[in-house]
């Protein structure tokens, strides 16, 4: 863990950034272990129950696991055989497929070889059994007898059999063409309504392969290029999205007052209840639109000096990617990460469904089923899911959070650590990995409720009434607005950690007191920000979409090219918001530490500011405007106004508190 004891850190109050480094929630990282030890057991347990050997080789309808010799069950025929010849599971009605329980309806064999050419007739089966001695009927019929045996409409397979091949790794016959499974197609895909459009579809996307690659290539440039583009025009951005609401709302409010008047001259000529109706309507409309635009008005003008902050650390935050330039690779790391967890978690499911006891179904054949708590294991497992995701994410934003404030609190760039982000890497696995496992923790108590209400709401729809509708709708709406919070609260816990290496309740202490403090600036930064940021995911889509339909429309293969068009949006959203989410936690982590600057530090002998010259720019031209609406006036001056830590460091003289000039002549160029 790279230390073993760590002082009480619930005294610990003042900000001493990057200065101590020690242990936090500790048993919270031992639960953490702990519980993947549990999800360690229940893989062991599926695998150690023979659940691998059956996922991998597959069995038959009668439990007997192909290609290899297998134990009689009791009550059941058909069971105990010895299958070392037959390798490969066959199902006489591949096609037969129950949506609402997600398998196949159809009495599975197993044999040596799948059918490699579609067979019509019984006669086709019995000779490909002859010829390639693989019997693709129940086991206590000879090939002789399927032409002649009145059994064999129920016991061999119903044809024509399709051409099938075995599926790689897993050792299931499956048939060549897709179209059979048209109809299960067709419940989950609903615009789909008949196996000629899923045919051209999914040609559209073999077919255009290449294009699909490049224009995912295409998008993944274009997140990086937005990058860099919002930190050079970042100011010019911001206001012109700024003056087009405004104008935009003043647009709206003048065309509504318009049509009042117009419609008001005319009712007067016609007097009818119809046109005094509209005629109010109108007023309303304009009315309100009036209020809205006042209202507009006054938070843009109240939030000027914010937007002008965000401009500001949108500028910080592009300096930042310039000396962190890692930080583009973070999503791709995190990603990578978290399939690799997914696939684990899949097959270990997969294994859980194949768990148990052979238990004889209604038909006669078998199931295997857990009994006891056992049967509960999947519970665990997706509680497991869920909070080690939210673990790996946060891990995420430990590392970015660590590597931006060593950035921040860095006075002389050029002193930055080699790798910053392999540094922010070592202080969480030595240090941190408890406070990432209690935050997590905490959205998976907010998910898992969330998550069990919108299965609820699943398995009631149609059959509840209005009343309950509404309310599981409203707590699912609640949840995700908590969890939200949460999410948000706890990125700026991870934060705090990084800077003075506290725990996780007193970092998110501190965190809220800290945003509560700069009330106004986090809405300014969550609304233009996110606003801006939205807009550059949209425009990457958008691009993305329309270079996409120019190179697909030269495309004469196919008729149907909407699903290559759909997948190349949704992998450009996909991109973008990695990229552009890894943007906006660094220009939080950015507010976080320049509040923290301007309320302990003052720019005085001994309390200087770590902050970036831009942001020195923002602070001076802030004091100006102090100065001239008053000195210590407005919410602006309340945020600005550093901590006096004690009487004898307020009273070390300096021109810096009054005048930056001096500072900004004197700060390093970064």
């Amino acid at each position: 863990m790279g230390c073993c004891s760590s002082a009480a850190q619930s005294s610990k109050r003042e900000w001493k950034p990057l200065e101590d480094h020690s242990c936090t929630d500790v048993p919270w990282l031992l639960l953490f272990i702990l519980f993947c030890v549990g999800m360690g057991f229940i893989c062991g347990f599926s695998i150690a129950t023979g659940a691998a050997a059956r996922l991998l080789s597959g069995y038959d309808s009668y439990g007997n696991i192909c290609g290899q010799k297998n134990v009689k069950v009791e009550g059941i025929v058909n069971s105990g055989l010895d299958l070392t010849q037959k390798k490969y599971v066959f199902f006489l009605d591949p096609c037969n497929i129950d949506i609402v329980h997600q398998k196949i309806k159809s009495l599975a064999l197993c044999v040596s070889a799948c059918p490699r050419k579609e067979l019509k007739t019984l006669a086709d089966v019995q000779k490909f059994a002859e010829t390639n001695g693989s019997t693709l009927c129940s086991y206590e019929l000879q090939p002789s007898e399927y032409t002649t045996d009145p059994r064999a409409a129920k016991l061999c397979p119903k044809y024509p059999v399709p051409e099938s091949a075995p599926i790689p790794f897993f050792h299931r016959c499956a048939p060549v063409n897709i179209s059979c499974y048209a109809k299960f197609a067709e419940a989950l895909i609903t615009f789909v309504s008949d196996s000629s459009v899923l045919h051209r579809l999914i040609s559209g996307v073999m077919t255009s392969k290449e294009i699909i690659m490049g224009l995912c290539l295409l998008s993944l440039v274009l997140s990086m290029i937005l990058m860099v583009i919002i930190r050079y025009i970042s100011r010019v951005l911001v206001w012109i999205l700024t003056i087009i609401v405004v104008l935009g709302s003043l647009g709206g409010t003048g065309v509504l007052w318009w049509l009042y008047a117009k419609q008001r001259i005319s009712a007067s000529a016609v007097e009818s209840q119809i046109a005094k109706e509209n005629l109010q309507a109108l007023l309303i409309y304009a009315i309100s639109a009036t209020v809205f635009t006042v209202i507009l008005f006054l938070i843009m003008l109240i939030m000027r000096k914010r937007v002008a902050l965000t401009i500001a650390l949108f500028h910080v935050a592009g300096k930042v990617f310039i000396h962190l330039p890692l930080l583009v690779f973070q999503p791709f790391w995190t990603f990578f990460v978290l399939i690799l967890f997914w696939t684990y978690w899949i097959t270990v499911l997969l294994f859980l469904g194949t768990t148990g006891n052979p238990v004889p179904n209604e038909e006669g054949f078998v199931e295997f089923r857990m009994v006891g708590p056992l049967k509960y294991m999947w519970w665990y497992h997706v509680v497991g899911l869920i909070w080690i995701s939210e673990f790996i994410l946060a891990c995420q934003q430990m590392t970015v959070a660590g590597a931006v404030v060593t950035y921040y609190f860095t006075r002389e760039k050029r002193n930055l650590p080699f790798t910053p982000i392999l540094a922010s890497v070592n202080r969480l696995v030595c240090y941190h990995l408890g406070t990432v496992a209690k935050g997590s923790f905490i959205i998976t108590l907010v998910k898992i409720p969330r998550m069990i209400l919108m299965y609820i709401h699943t398995q009631l729809k149609g059959k509840e009434n209005a009343c309950a509708r509404c309310m599981l709708k409203a707590c699912i709406c609640c949840l995700w607005c908590l969890e939200k919070c949460l999410t948000y609260l706890n990125q700026n816990a991870y934060t705090a950690t990084a800077i003075n290496s506290t725990n996780f309740c007193t970092s998110a202490k501190d965190a809220f007191v800290i945003l509560v403090e700069n009330a106004l600036r986090v809405a300014a930064i969550n609304t233009v920000g996110d606003f801006m940021l939205f807009l550059g995911k949209v425009l990457i889509v958008c691009s993305t979409g329309l270079a996409g339909i120019m190179l697909l429309n030269y495309q004469r293969d196919y008729t149907v090219w909407v699903l290559p068009l759909i997948i190349v949006c949704l992998f450009a959203f996909l991109v973008a918001h990695c990229f552009l989410s890894i943007y906006e936690m660094v220009v939080d982590v950015l507010f976080l530490c320049f509040a923290i600057d301007t309320k302990y530090n003052d720019g005085s002998p001994g309390r200087e500011f770590y902050m970036d010259k831009v942001l020195m720019e923002f602070v001076e031209n802030s004091r100006k405007s102090m100065k001239e609406a008053g000195r210590g006036g407005g919410a602006e001056g309340r945020e600005l106004k550093p901590m006096q830590r004690s009487a004898k460091r307020s009273s070390v003289s300096s021109p810096c508190p009054t005048d930056l000039s001096t500072c900004l002549l004197t700060f390093p160029r970064q």
